[in-house]
């Protein structure tokens, strides 16, 4: 399941990594050649009007529609390499009734080289899942959730995020940076849930490593240094150094934007 919008520059290479015979494109009303190109590499397409990101997700994964009973989701941007490939095929043959979701990684390229550090790699996703087994829960920076077991894969997504251009990058982030501003605002109404910090699952230390950065302040800044310096994204030079100045300047975003929505709430809302 590959989610679309106006993706003509990456669906052709996306569908051409999968190694599949059932591959379903989730269009949101793309006005390109999306939808044709798709259709042209054998993929079925489907469409519905975008609302969020964890809305569009779940209508894909209610889709009775799966000629099997895992399916692996997409962004347009991503690819799947052979070694995923093979590592998914074994692990299910062998499953049981009790999986129901396995997370993975991601490459993030830039500029020819993998961010290995600066990216602040690795972050894991629940991306393959049961058919009807799994949900989807956060408007940006998704959350997918199953109440069987999660395992994980060894390899790795590659992601190639400024295919379309650096300037759709920022403008992407900047959609995202308002979202993630309406959720930081809720995020400071709630407690840092401390014993998460060192939960052995990766997704509870993420989200309550979050919450605690929420709350410092000169975060941008910060976040710049943690990912160039602590993280060593140094070592990935420029591409590196290009990569950490982006996220600090996305961070900025999203703080200034918390500010105008913090001041622009009624003072009983303040209360």
């Amino acid at each position: 399941m590959i989610l679309t919008y106006n993706e003509f520059v990456n669906i052709a290479d996306c569908i051409a990594s999968i190694p599949s015979d059932d591959v379903v494109v989730f269009d949101s009303l793309s006005t390109d050649d999306t939808c044709i190109i798709a259709l042209g590499a054998g993929a079925r397409v489907l469409e519905r009007p975008f609302d969020t990101y964890a809305r569009q997700r779940n209508a894909a994964l209610q889709l009775p529609i799966f000629k099997y009973p895992w399916v692996l989701m997409l962004d347009a941007d991503e690819r799947m390499t052979s070694a995923l490939h093979d590592e998914i095929v074994a692990r299910l043959e062998r499953v049981g009734p009790e999986t129901g979701m396995f997370r993975m990684r991601r490459q993030d390229i830039f500029l020819g080289r993998w961010l290995r550090r600066s990216s602040g790699y690795p972050t894991w996703f629940g991306r393959l899942m049961r058919c009807g087994a799994a949900h989807v829960e956060r408007d940006i920076n998704e959350e997918f959730r199953t109440e069987l077991t999660i395992e994980e894969l060894a390899n790795h997504i590659l992601h190639y995020p400024f295919n379309k251009g650096v300037d759709y990058w920022f403008e992407r982030h900047n959609r995202y940076s308002s979202m993630e501003a309406e959720a930081l605002e809720r995020e400071r109404l709630r407690r840092v849930a401390w014993r998460d910090i060192l939960s052995r699952d990766p997704m509870m230390r993420r989200k309550a490593a979050k919450q605690l950065v929420y709350r410092m302040p000169m975060r941008p800044t910060l976040i710049f240094l943690y990912l160039y310096i602590a993280r060593g994204g140094f070592l990935d030079g420029r591409a590196g150094f290009l990569f950490c100045r982006m996220r600090a300047v996305y961070e900025s975003m999203i703080d200034i934007k918390s500010v105008i929505l913090s001041s622009a709430r009624s003072p009983k809302d303040r209360r």
